[in-house]
């Protein structure tokens, strides 16, 4: 409770401070007598601060509102659980990935298991689809030449089944068993008037950011932050948003609206925000119950980002979200930092240029003294960043807020604006997701931050060039951004010279039983990592094991039990560094299934768990660390993990 008060007093101070600060800008600091150019550059700038605060304002009073609109989870009778449709939406993913999603779907705990109807949602009709459903034991809803993308295939879907809940996961996305009982009864309470229930996207395999940095151990997957924090604090304005996949809705609710929206290819946003028109709760959740993939190459990533921007702006533009009378004020406020956030792309840019036009074209975005500067700045920047270290509860932080948006501008700034101004994208594109073993980036993706990096790099010199004591010490802010951007711009370009992808499947870390069959004896031992074509084991004994050597794994938990054919790839002994007279022995080793119910077993084995990939920032990684170690990785100097 202490620190909930603390924390709101940081709050509240930013809050404060920020205000201050803008009116000052505003008021006070646009160069008018500097001719119209430099005038019109300084109300660009300050625009750009005050949309980027505004929308951190936004989420701060959201977190202190949101203890009071938290749901305590339900207590309810197993008899009162209803039938429940799952859709698994596809449109050309491969039969390999949706067999793990189909596949996790048929061990979905649920009070009475007969209530739980599976279908895939296949609009792309495929005979290959059909029959891996019916081998699975799920239904199959096929559609043809379908024009209306994910929507017109679920709307397919409502119109050929009938219970009153509805499940809907994307191809990739595999669901935890207990997916169902952890958001069925969110649905059941007394004059309940929730719409959905949404948990948060989560990913199984590294994001970019994650990999292309060599940060896999250091930070958490980037969706992470609006999935588990963002999305869940518009709970206390009944804005959350329906993320398209992990998710239950209410038949009737959907019916009510008109099923899903058609004309945006952001069918998922769209379909809550008329949910909430139409009076109904819409809830995020931060317990995690399912992972999926994410996209594995930069033109893919652009890809979706793009096709985010665009469709969140369309649906905000055809429900009028920002004015309807339908959604209370708060609402309307967090779709308009929505709308905002995509512009907050072009902002960065505007954070990189301005500092470079005044250092090395002399060109005045600001008018005002080094003195107040300290006076109106400095403290408000100071309370700032204090207070957004309590906002992101070390999903994220400043530095890494602005390398990811660092990352994204260049691409994002046109697809922004002409949506904006009405000139549509309509096709719907389904993200490429699949892993594949090449690099994940190409150098013409390099280009703008290169070029971003060299301007910063010598106004750097420029600027500084000739100074010394209190002219240096005068000149100290605009350095200062100068280099906190050539920070940003370093990550951007180390991100776009790309890595390459050695592994098709992902190593999950899991400790579990296992017991290993090897020239006729048995030995116990644990996993240590787990994949689709591979394990890690640790063995409190000698086993020993050489390369190629043939053996039998049998993998048990408390639900799954799989029997692998394995072949070594290599094993060594281990001694604890703790203690020295401690020695584990160490293997790793090619597996596969020895039958189709281990195959199954096995994919629930390495699924059917928390990833164990961050969920944190490792707060004791330093920009210098971080540099080192991707200059020394790129230069061959670290082995990968």
């Amino acid at each position: 409770m202490e620190d909930e008060r603390k924390r709101n007093r940081w709050f509240t101070a930013a809050i404060f401070s920020s205000s201050v600060y803008l009116i000052w800008r505003i008021l006070f600091t646009i160069p008018w007598a500097a001719g119209f150019l430099q005038a019109a550059a300084g109300i660009v700038l300050v625009l750009a601060e005050t949309v980027t605060t505004l929308g951190m304002m936004e989420l701060m009073i959201g977190r202190m509102k949101s203890a009071d609109c938290e749901i305590p989870f339900p207590d309810v009778p197993s008899e009162r659980f209803p039938d429940v449709d799952v859709f698994i939406a596809t449109h050309n993913e491969s039969a390999e990935l949706l067999y793990k999603t189909i596949n996790a779907c048929t061990f979905l705990e649920y009070p009475d298991r007969d209530k739980v109807h599976i279908y895939v949602c296949d609009d792309g009709d495929r005979t290959e689809i059909r029959e891996l459903a019916e081998h699975l034991g799920a239904g199959y809803l096929g559609l043809s030449e379908n024009r209306h993308a994910k929507s017109g295939n679920y709307n397919n879907a409502l119109a050929h089944t009938s219970s009153p809940l509805i499940a809907t996961f994307d191809a990739d996305m595999i669901p935890r068993r207990e997916f169902l009982v952890r958001t069925v009864p969110y649905f059941l309470t007394p004059d309940s008037r929730m719409g959905l229930v949404q948990t948060p996207q989560s990913f199984y395999n590294q994001d970019l950011f994650q990999f292309n940095l060599f940060s896999e151990k250091d930070i958490p997957n980037e969706q992470d932050f609006f999935s588990r924090e963002i999305n869940v604090l518009r709970n206390a304005a009944n804005a959350a948003a329906y993320t398209g996949s992990n998710t239950v809705i209410l038949r009737s609710a959907l019916e009510e609206i008109g099923g899903f929206p058609y004309d945006t290819v952001t069918e998922d946003f769209e379909t809550s925000l008329r949910l909430q028109k139409a009076g109904y709760l819409t809830y995020a959740t931060s317990e995690v119950l399912a992972a999926g993939l994410s996209t594995t190459t930069v033109e893919s990533m652009i890809g979706q980002r793009v096709r985010w921007a665009r469709g969140v702006i369309q649906s905000i533009q055809n429900t009028g979200a920002v004015f309807t009378k339908k959604l209370s004020p708060a609402a309307r406020l967090s779709y308009l930092n929505a709308y905002l956030y995509w512009w907050s792309f072009l902002c960065r840019m505007i954070f990189i240029l301005a500092p470079i036009l005044f250092a090395l074209f002399g060109f005045q975005l600001v008018e005002c003294g080094f003195w107040e500067l300290l006076v109106f700045w400095l403290p408000s920047h100071l309370i700032y960043r204090r207070a957004v270290e309590y906002l992101n509860t070390n999903i994220r932080n400043v530095r890494w807020s602005q390398i990811i948006d660092t990352i994204l501008a260049p691409y994002l700034i046109v697809p922004v604006f002409l949506e904006s101004i009405g000139i549509h994208r309509k096709k719907f594109r389904v993200t490429d997701k699949k892993k594949r073993k090449e690099k994940t980036a190409s150098s013409r993706y390099l280009i703008p931050h290169g070029v971003l990096l060299l301007l910063t790099v010598i106004s750097i010199f420029h600027f500084a060039r000739g100074k010394y004591g209190m002219a240096l010490v005068y000149s100290s802010v605009i350095l200062f951004w100068l280099s906190y951007n050539l920070i940003g711009l370093f990550y951007a370009v180390f991100f776009m010279l790309g890595r390459e992808s050695r592994r098709i499947s992902d190593r999950i870390g899991a400790e579990e039983e296992a017991e290993v069959w090897f020239r006729g004896e048995r030995h116990r031992g644990m996993t240590v990592d787990v994949s689709e074509e591979g394990i890690a084991l640790r063995f409190p004994e000698p086993v020993l094991l050489s390369k190629d050597d043939r053996f039998r794994v049998l993998v048990t938990t408390p639900y799954y039990r799989a029997a692998l054919s394995a072949v070594c790839v290599y094993s060594r002994e281990e001694r604890d560094d703790g203690e020295q007279s401690r020695r584990n022995w160490f293997a790793a080793a090619v597996v596969t299934p020895e039958t189709e119910e281990d195959r199954r077993n096995w994919l629930q084995v390495i699924h059917d768990r928390e990833h164990s990939l961050p969920r944190e920032i490792d707060p004791w990684m330093t920009i210098y660390d971080e540099v080192r170690r991707n200059i020394e990785m790129r230069r061959g100097k670290r082995k990968e993990a």
